[in-house]
Order: structure tokens, then sequence, then C-alpha cells
């Protein structure tokens, strides 16, 4: 039998086990072992919230905004240049470079980036520069991207679509391995990959608000927003306005000179209308040659303004085919409405049309607006 003494010494043995040999080492984690974990756990921490901060985001330059911001906060970096095609079915490339977390003017310029596609498709994962020149087999592509002189360069992609990359450098003063020491190669790495992710959700978003031959949003988005305006209005006092764009003579365009000389003036027309308009105005493909855009708290003699600037830009554009092609003209009309405005989106529409068609009526290559009581105003 074994006394109360014997028996708390047998409970204390399970316990808090003996340390054989007095090695405190062999039974428990070494304290390095313990700091090292506490890194990754703080490094963990740092990217969860670096994450949300950028998934909070859904404007495209906002999204870049932080994710530079975040990077750079966590490493030596330089530079950091967004390289992405806004437009699904489009070569055009948009450019955007920051340099410690400043936007800057660059010269540098990339017509395409088709040339990459079949390479991360093999290889999706980030890559040093000095790797992607030895294993690409296109040296003039990136030959392109010598003007920066990246030290890794990151697809952004799906597992069909390349939609972008992006450019890494250092501060001219670190060396690489200040700047990509493996724990801040990992972070960067697993930080660019939900940037990547997020700027996927974005265009992926964004392109199936356009019509993928203009890059203007497409005329089903246009109504939603439309439909938004006139609830906004019914709750404020204010004004907006529409704006319907035909192109004079289309038709006969095409039947001349062809279908793709006559996509190439639908694009320059879209370009020129984008450049006369605010960020927070709609420009849309109604359909064909026919063009829509709402204008959020704009009173008619700004509305006519803006058409009229746009009717003059156009009938002075110079478009290259296989030679100049001649210029083209637009008729416009221009519809305000206000919160007395008792009418649908379609109606709107409607009225805006019926002023387009009187400018047609009266010659092409004006803008009429419609008034009520009078039906039609001209200036």
């Amino acid at each position: 039998m074994m006394n109360r003494t014997q028996r708390s010494q047998k409970r204390s043995k399970k316990k808090f086990p003996i340390i054989s040999g007095g090695n405190v080492e062999t039974e428990f984690p070494k304290v390095s072992e313990i700091d090292a974990l506490k890194a990754e756990i703080h490094a963990y921490k740092k990217l969860f919230f670096s994450v949300l901060d950028i998934f909070n985001y859904t404007v495209l330059d906002a999204i870049m905004d932080s994710a530079v911001s975040h990077a750079v906060e966590n490493s030596q970096l330089g530079f950091i240049v967004f390289l992405w095609r806004p437009f699904q079915n489009r070569e055009d490339i948009s450019i955007k470079v920051y340099k410690n977390c400043e936007i800057v003017d660059t010269r540098f310029h990339l017509e395409t980036i088709t040339p990459f596609e079949h390479f991360f498709r093999e290889n999706p994962a980030p890559i040093s520069f000095a790797e992607l020149q030895a294993r690409m087999n296109n040296h003039e592509a990136v030959k392109a991207l010598l003007l920066v002189n990246p030290e890794l360069v990151m697809p952004v992609q799906s597992p069909s679509d390349l939609y972008g990359l992006i450019l890494i450098g250092g501060k001219e003063q670190s060396t690489q391995s200040e700047i990509f020491s493996s724990t801040k190669l990992a972070f960067l790495k697993q930080l660019m990959a939900f940037v990547s992710l997020a700027i996927q959700n974005h265009l992926n978003y964004d392109h199936s608000l356009r019509d993928g031959k203009t890059g203007l949003y497409n005329h089903s988005f246009f109504m939603a927003r439309l439909n938004e305006e006139l609830s906004r209005i019914k709750r404020n006092s204010f004004a907006s306005s529409v704006i319907v764009i035909d192109v004079d003579s289309f038709k006969r365009f095409n039947d001349h000179y062809g279908h793709m000389a006559g996509d190439r003036i639908l694009e320059h027309i879209a370009t020129m209308i984008k450049q006369s308009v605010r960020l927070a105005d709609i420009p849309s493909r109604f359909g064909g040659e026919e063009f829509t855009v709402l204008l959020p708290n704009t009173y008619a003699d700004s509305a006519w303004f803006v058409a009229e600037r746009l009717r003059v830009s156009i009938a002075n554009l110079q478009v290259q085919w296989k030679s100049s092609l001649p210029q083209v003209t637009i008729s416009l009309g221009v519809f305000t409405f206000d919160e007395s405005c008792d009418l649908t989106a379609g109606e709107i529409i409607s009225r805006a049309d019926s002023a387009l068609y009187e400018s047609k009526r009266r010659g092409k290559n004006r803008t009429t607006m419609w008034k009520p009581g009078l039906q039609f105003q001209q200036k």
C-alpha cells in the first residue's frame, strides 16, 4: 500500500514527466524554434490584414495603390509596374508605374503581352527577370522590359488567359539579398498572388459590363444606371441628361470601305467619346453605330456643350487605315430630366432618340435638344 506522500509523487510524475538526463532541449522545443513559429504567425497576420485591405477596394486604381503600399511597407522595393489589358478582345495595354509608392510618368511602353501568354501558361509562377531572359524563346518581347529592368516578373492570369504582368524592382542602393530575402520573397509572392486575383476579379466584372469592340459600357449596364439615376433625382433636386449619338451614313461607309474599316471608325469614335466625358458619366454602345451617354447631375446647357464638343471633335477626326479614311460625322439628340420627370428609362431614351432623328432630318452633323412644348429646339 502507498502512503499519501507516495501517491502524490506518482501523480506529479504523470503531470510533470522527469526530464531524462537533465537535458531540457530533448524534451521541449528549442527557444529558436518557438521564435521562428512566432515570426511565421506574425508574417501570416501581416499577409491576412494586407489582403483584407486590398479586397476592400472595388476600383482598380485603389486595388493597385493598396497593393503597392503593403508591398513597399514589407520590403525594400523601389518600383512596381502594372501592365494589363483593360479590354477583353483587344490588344491595348494600360501601364501604371509606381516608384516609392508614388505614381510616376515613364517612357516605358509595351504594345502587347500576347508573346508572354504561352510561357506563363506553361510556367504560371513568379520568375526572376534573369531566368525569364534565359528561358523564354521570344527575346524581342523580353527585351522590351529592359527599359525598367525588373528583378521579378509576376503574371496576372487565370488558367486560360494572361490578364497582365507585374514587374518588381528594388531601390538602386539595395542589394538583391536585401530585396528578396527568403522571408520577404515568400511574403511578396503570397501578397501578389492575392493582388493578381483581385485584379482578375475586377477585370472579369468590368468586362461583363462592356462592349467587346469599343470598350464602352454595354446597353444593359447603361439602362441599369439610367434607372438608378431616375431613382436618385426623385430623392434630390437636380437634373441629369442623356445623349443619343448615331454615325451619319455609316452603311454607305461600310459598303464602300468594308466592315473592318468601319470597325476602326467605331473604335476611334468610342475613344473620342471616352475622352470627352467625365469619369462619373456613362458612355455606352447602344448597338451598331449608335451610342448613348448618361450625364449625371448635368443641366441642359452643360449637356448641349458636351454634345457639341463631341460633334466637332469627331468631325475633325483623322483615322488611318490602308490610307486615310474620309471624315465621318455624327448626329446627336439630347434630353434633360429632373425630379419632376414622370418617365421610364425607355421613354427617356425615346425622347433623346426623337431629337436625334430630328438632327438627321435637318441635314445631319448637328445636335438637337428635346424641349417640352416646343418638342425640338436647335441652337
